[in-house]
């Protein structure tokens, strides 16, 4: 037998139940402003005491709503946070699984495809999935399987919130962790991210992709054109962050790659490859007066990069110098049109200078004796004093150091 007050709190619950059932959407919405207003941060414990031991009846009906109404945005922020304090609950892993169990999971990453929804919306759903993914490896993978990774990282590409697109990279980082069968995809999903428009979304995955390289050890066949291709960003955040991806993907298989197409960047396509735009687009004005300003960015920032990973290992070096890094940076230092390509590329040929013999030789008969000797006193300004004629030697120079004699001099050394 129940007890009276027992009997009382059941009476109300279905009340409430029945007056839900029957409500519209404004009733409906303020019966969920008062819902959110009363139980945020409830355990399970004190959610079955508001609701007669029958929250799930409730939990219930808000995700049978939210099937039936999701595309609408009806009510639907009001809707994912009353969700959220079930699934936020201390102890209420139940309500977790009868969430799953409806498609919520699946409900919610439809959602962050929905280009007509809020974007504070859309940051709910994300709260939600972050929710199910701190429940343990089984739901990070579940998140997985429902091809969440790729919803997310589209998410994380095209949304204009910067906040929405925090909270995504914590929810990447959270699948890229603890969870083995799909860490590969979680990185080849970032990976996917760095071709995008959104400097903020190339650097969040930047920043989580380099923290996963540490976790990984070994990172998955991937593309390298995305990795380089975020060095043309004009944002220097994003340009860092693709440096300090480099740097940890050198204990990786995918170096020899990598260390080419840096080099390749050096010497970007003559000018001729920027003279036929009215061949190839009707509006001559369409992106192409910018392509060449972004290829000197991207040269720039790989003279940069170089030198970065030169100075961390011999070994890098080394290989560069067999890459013909040392035409390439003079190339890059000829640069007239482009004055941090200069300066970048200098500074970076300065320590194959400084580090090779055979550099330093190599270099002096390609500048000639005055001009090798302003750039050893001043790495970082000599070009700013040079004439066309001497940057034009720079840009076609020829210098092309047999392979295997940096390892030798080095050895050397």
């Amino acid at each position: 037998m129940t007890s009276v007050k027992e009997q009382e709190a059941i009476r109300k619950l279905m009340v409430f139940l029945q007056e839900w059932d029957s409500a519209h959407k404004v009733a409906r919405s303020h019966m969920l402003n008062n819902f959110i207003k009363s139980n945020d941060g409830k355990t399970e414990p004190e959610l079955e005491l508001e609701f007669a031991q029958g929250a799930s009846l409730f939990l219930a009906r808000l995700t049978a709503w939210l099937r039936m109404t999701y595309t609408y945005s009806t009510c639907l922020n009001q809707l994912l946070k009353s969700i959220g304090i079930f699934l936020s609950a201390a102890s209420g892993r139940r309500y977790l699984i009868e969430f799953l169990e409806i498609g919520g999971v699946l409900i919610l990453l439809e959602i962050l495809g929905l280009n007509h929804l809020k974007e504070e919306d859309k940051r709910e759903c994300v709260k939600l999935l972050q929710l199910v993914a701190n429940s343990g490896r089984k739901y990070k993978e579940f998140i997985c399987e429902s091809y969440g990774v790729r919803s997310l990282a589209n998410f994380l590409a095209t949304s204009n919130s910067a906040e929405a697109q925090e909270d995504v990279q914590v929810l990447l980082d959270s699948l890229g962790r603890g969870n083995p069968k799909y860490q590969n995809q979680v990185y080849k999903g970032l990976v996917a991210v760095l071709p995008c428009a959104s400097p903020r979304a190339q650097q969040l995955a930047l920043q989580t992709l380099v923290v996963m390289q540490d976790l990984l050890g070994e990172a998955p066949a991937i593309p390298v054109e995305p990795v380089l291709g975020a060095l043309c960003s004009v944002h220097l955040d994003v340009q860092y962050e693709a440096i300090q991806l480099l740097k940890a993907l050198m204990a990786c298989q995918v170096r020899p790659a990598l260390l080419k197409g840096l080099v390749a960047l050096l010497t970007p396509p003559g000018e001729k490859a920027f003279t036929s735009c009215d061949e190839t687009a009707k509006e001559p004005a369409t992106l192409c007066p910018r392509e060449p300003m972004l290829v000197y960015i991207q040269q720039a920032a790989a003279a940069k990069a170089i030198g970065v990973l030169a100075k961390e290992s011999a070994e890098v070096a080394e290989e560069l110098i067999q890459l013909k890094v040392v035409h390439g940076l003079m190339v890059a230092v000829g640069n007239l049109d482009h004055a941090a390509s200069q300066r970048h590329a200098s500074i970076s040929l300065e320590y194959f200078v400084r580090t090779f013999p055979f550099v330093e030789e190599c270099a002096k008969a390609a500048l000639g004796h005055t001009l090798f000797q302003r750039f050893m006193d001043s790495p970082e300004t000599w070009y700013t004093k040079m004439d066309p004629v001497q940057a034009e030697e720079l840009a076609s120079n020829i210098v092309d150091i047999p392979r295997d004699m940096a390892r030798m001099q080095s050895a050397e050394g």
